[in-house]
């Protein structure tokens, strides 16, 4: 059977020209759009340059608001309040992804009390605001202030990445599952060969997605006088005499989480990229299966 071309159809007005698949914009489509493309930058640029004004009028960037900065104590300060934001945000991580995992093979399992069971905390922990987690385990548990943050930050993203898991395990195709089966391998092997691997490039996406989560979510430990960044920050804008530099914190501190953000995924892409070029991963260089015998003693 051989396909045939379909030739594109033009719009009644001639303003565009349509394919199967898409419409090319005309000559008059092209000028709105490079209309509205004018219009939305300089909307942009006037929303910046009155942001700017007001940052100016305010005097937010005169020497005195900026001069804290220039002293070694604030400087170890944010340094030691970034530190802990990094070390909270690598337990959590590891953890929510170590309990995600644990969850998703609960709720995957062929035990109904064990699939059950999974289910139940996958949602309860989902539905629990991690704020409200992070109390409990601080004020009711009496735990201290970083194992508290670690571990609402655990439940909660570690019920999520269970479900994300859990759904591109589910993605794969169902004859995988079923070769690998009559291959002989068991569910672990077939799991961890097979449907494990494949599962990855769709949900590492959604997996560094959820950990920038995390990461932003480790600001909630100023509440129980956990000293992030968050909390760093607020020391210098508030408890000392400089006309409380407030704007210029908040111009510190948001460039640094935006980058950590960034960072994060940089490293998912770069991760793609490799798992793309690497043999392991690619189907064109893996290598097919030795035939085996039909028949015991078969040769």
């Amino acid at each position: 059977m051989t396909a045939t071309a379909t030739a594109p159809a033009r719009a009644p007005h001639g303003d565009t020209e349509s394919t199967v698949l898409y419409d090319i914009p005309g000559p008059r489509a092209r000028r709105r759009h490079f209309l509205y493309g004018i219009l939305s930058t300089v909307l942009l640029l006037a929303l910046l340059g009155w942001i700017l004004y007001l940052l100016f009028s305010t005097e937010q960037f005169t020497a005195e608001k900026w001069s804290p900065f220039t002293y070694e104590g604030i400087q170890e300060l944010v340094l030691r309040g970034l530190g802990n934001t990094l070390k909270a945000f690598a337990y959590a991580s590891v953890l929510s992804l170590l309990l995600g995992g644990v969850l998703a093979t609960g709720r995957l399992s062929v035990h109904r009390p064990v699939r059950w069971l999974a289910t139940v905390c996958v949602e309860f922990f989902r539905a629990m605001p991690v704020l409200v987690m992070i109390f409990f385990i601080f004020v009711a548990l009496k735990v201290q202030p970083l194992p508290a943050l670690v571990a609402g930050l655990t439940l909660y993203n570690g019920s999520v990445l269970a479900e994300v898991f859990r759904t591109g395990i589910n993605a794969v195709e169902r004859g995988q599952r079923e070769a690998a089966y009559a291959l002989g391998m068991r569910k672990t092997q077939v799991m961890s060969y097979v449907l494990a691997p494949q599962a990855v490039r769709a949900m590492l996406p959604t997996i560094i997605s959820q950990l920038v989560v995390a990461l932003k979510d480790t600001s909630l430990g100023y509440l129980i006088t956990y000293e992030e960044f968050l909390h760093a920050g607020k020391l210098i804008a508030s408890n000392l005499d400089y006309d409380l530099p407030f704007i210029p914190v908040v111009m510190i501190i948001s460039p640094i989480y935006i980058g950590m953000c960034m960072l994060l995924s940089w490293f998912a892409t770069w991760v793609a990229k490799r798992q793309r070029r690497s043999p392991k991963t690619d189907a064109g260089h893996v290598a097919p299966p030795e035939p085996r015998p039909v028949l015991p003693g078969q040769s």
